[in-house]
């Protein structure tokens, strides 16, 4: 296994810089530099992610390659609930999880319901590697860091399974909910009293004992006072209060997989086929 990124920085989404930046404040120093070399040489053999653990294969500077092992508690079950109920309670975390995407406020939900997404530090991590390095973590370790970020990349759901929940049993837990804030007849519970906004479009779907607190776009709704729509039509396009900056994008070139993949076999063309997709991409990007 080859890291992605042959120079600079690691990671690329937010989930796994915000991975990364744990790995960054340890101050390893050379380790650290030596651990990117190793995730970029393909010294990480083997990388597997389990509720509570991750366990890799190492290849250092002796024959037999170094037992990797990282793990980090899992969330309760109750806690997983009061989270799915409050991703649940807005569909905009409903629909970017179904689309396989890790939306950067799902930090603060997770924060919210006392359960940080990310370790705070090294003492939040145990890690054993079966190297002869007292130091930990070790240049075999920070090269298994490396390769789970990108791994993160890759797949969001592996930080979230880490955590203790799989991406089909969350899914499926938020399908389950999201139905549960309607009736039967699959329409919106009733209205609120003035504004004609569903109180599940505030609450949410109830516990059966309390409503969740609302999240994201509701609690900033939610206290808005109602205004008739006679009186707001030529403001009906406006947003009811003004919307934050947009968050900054990664600008890219055209040919960016193409840097992903790295060159093709010899036996199709090789670097000098890399080449000429390279030019082919750039110039359909340009038109």
């Amino acid at each position: 296994m080859k890291a992605r990124s042959t120079r600079g920085a690691i990671g690329v989404s937010w989930w796994s810089r915000r991975f990364l930046e744990v790995l960054e404040s340890f101050a390893l120093g050379t380790r650290l530099t030596r651990g990117r070399s190793y995730a970029r040489k393909g010294q990480v053999l083997r990388l597997d992610v389990t509720p509570g653990r991750v366990e890799a294969t190492v290849q250092g500077s002796r024959a037999e390659p170094y037992r990797v092992g990282i793990e980090l508690p899992v969330f309760p079950a109750t806690l997983w609930e009061r989270v799915e109920r409050n991703l649940a309670a807005q569909a905009f975390f409903s629909a970017r999880l179904l689309a396989g995407d890790l939306p950067a406020e799902l930090e603060e939900v997770f924060a919210d319901a006392g359960a940080p997404l990310f370790p705070s530090g090294v003492a939040e991590l145990t890690q054993r590697c079966s190297c002869p390095d007292f130091a930990v973590p070790c240049k075999h370790l920070a090269a298994t860091f490396y390769l789970l970020a990108e791994a993160f990349d890759a797949d969001p759901f592996q930080l979230l399974h880490w955590r203790g929940r799989g991406r089909a049993e969350l899914l499926d837990r938020l399908r389950a909910l999201r139905a549960g804030a309607t009736d039967p007849a699959g329409t919106p519970g009733p209205s609120g009293p003035d504004t004609g906004t569903p109180d599940a479009a505030i609450a949410g779907p109830t516990s059966g004992k309390e409503p969740v607190p609302a999240a994201g776009a509701a609690r900033v709704l939610a206290g808005l006072p109602a205004i008739p729509l006679d009186e707001a039509v030529d403001r009906f396009w406006l947003p009811p209060v003004p919307l934050p900056d947009r968050p900054p994008t990664l600008a890219t070139g055209p040919e960016l997989l193409l840097r992903q993949l790295g060159a093709p076999a010899p036996a199709i063309g090789g670097p000098g086929l890399l080449e000429r997709l390279r030019r082919a991409y750039r110039t359909f990007g340009r038109s």
